[in-house]
């Protein structure tokens, strides 16, 4: 790295630490760099990392930023955009225990790596963690979604091409 970059590689860390921002990845060409700050962080205004992203062109960026309230609790996303009722419908009885996946940034949601291929995972499907289920392009970047858990898809809450909110409901996996 030259000096330059290492200036800007310092004030991004600057900017994630003042922003409250909790962990932060960042490719460029060869060069990979993954940030996680210990403690608790709050939720930032993501346009802040739209400019940061302009005024840094690369060839393959994919930011993946965590929040939490500082008592350690995830930040709630705000109301889901509408939908159709099938889709937001919430979970019945019967199926509490399952693991929601939610989105981990703001985003458009897409259920398949592009149009006409078929969807990552559906209903039905077993999954491993690790297991990309879905993808949620925010700023022009396309960030696959995987698995955080082990079982079978049970439900997906969004459609494709839907808008989808930080902390917002992707899919109902019944862990095994």
């Amino acid at each position: 790295m030259n000096p330059e970059e290492i200036a800007e590689l310092k004030q991004l860390i600057e900017f994630l630490k003042e922003n409250g921002i909790g962990e932060f990845d960042l490719e460029r060409g060869d060069l990979k760099v993954r940030l996680k700050f210990a403690g608790a962080v709050s939720q930032v205004d993501l346009s802040h990392l739209a400019q940061i992203a302009a005024s840094h062109p690369a060839t393959s960026y994919q930011p993946a930023v965590t929040h939490a309230h500082p008592g350690g609790a995830p930040a709630q996303a705000s109301s889901a955009p509408s939908a159709p009722a099938e889709t937001l419908a919430p979970l019945a009885d019967d199926e509490a225990g399952l693991h929601i996946v939610k989105s981990p940034i703001v985003g458009t949601f897409y259920e398949s790596p592009s149009p006409g291929s078929p969807a990552f995972v559906k209903p039905g499907d077993t999954v491993e963690v690790g297991q990309v289920l879905c993808i949620v392009e925010a700023m022009k970047l396309m960030n696959e979604i995987e698995s955080d858990a082990a079982g079978e898809i049970v439900k997906r809450f969004v459609t494709t091409g839907q808008p989808v909110e930080y902390g917002q409901k992707l899919f109902a996996v019944r862990p095994r």
